[in-house]
């Protein structure tokens, strides 16, 4: 295979200024909202980028659990990679990629720690399995083989029965966007790019050259 030559036509939509909302964080609902009913796999899969202390980037796929007014939301170990590396600068970029759609959603900002009551309530809807998890997973550290986490998870289950307390290193992290970005393919590599940045309290939007 020459991947050189793998191409595609992006010809399936177009993004314009006067079809667009004015405020981001609707335009991201509407395309969610059709991603969603688009049945789209994983529509609410999202790339976490962050930059630990050396200095270098790293990136995962995490799920997103909440978008309002506040920022972005998702849940995960805070003695993680990607924890350590919000620890020590939290500032982060997220991306959604809708292949079928042709689009993708860049966000960056400031991250925080959700408040305990808003982790407990998340964590408290979750199955019983991925509970008793996030107690058993010493997530990104090095573990001799799978047989490891297996008994963790079972020594977790046999600890805490049917009702697992929210480990204390565990629980959600918002972004809280300054800036965001709607790319929408188009023909002969004539992308959209709406940029909305955020200028004194007001979002200001600009197209993007692809």
């Amino acid at each position: 295979m020459d991947i050189a030559h793998l191409r595609k036509s992006y010809e399936k939509a177009e993004l314009d200024e006067t079809a667009s909302a004015a405020d981001p964080l609707q335009q991201f609902q509407l395309w969610f909202d059709q991603a969603v009913k688009g049945q789209l796999p994983e529509p609410n899969a999202m790339t976490l980028a962050t930059v630990g202390a050396d200095g270098r980037p790293s990136t995962r796929v995490v799920l997103v659990k909440g978008a309002d007014t506040r920022g972005i939301v998702w849940y995960t170990n805070y003695d993680s990679r990607k924890g350590r590396d919000l620890a020590h600068l939290p500032f982060a970029a997220l991306q959604f990629h809708w292949v079928e759609l042709e689009r993708v959603v860049r966000i960056e900002g400031r991250v925080e720690k959700t408040s305990a009551e808003e982790s407990d309530a998340y964590y408290a809807t979750r199955p019983l399995d991925s509970r008793l998890g996030a107690w058993a997973s010493p997530q990104s550290r090095v573990i001799g083989s799978r047989a490891v986490l297996v008994s963790a998870a079972a020594q977790a289950a046999v600890r805490h029965a049917l009702h697992p307390p929210r480990p204390p290193h565990w629980g959600g992290y918002r972004l809280v966007p300054d800036c965001w970005e709607f790319w929408q393919g188009r023909k002969s590599r004539l992308h959209d790019r709406l940029r909305y940045r955020l200028q004194e309290g007001q979002w200001l939007r600009e197209r993007l050259a692809p």
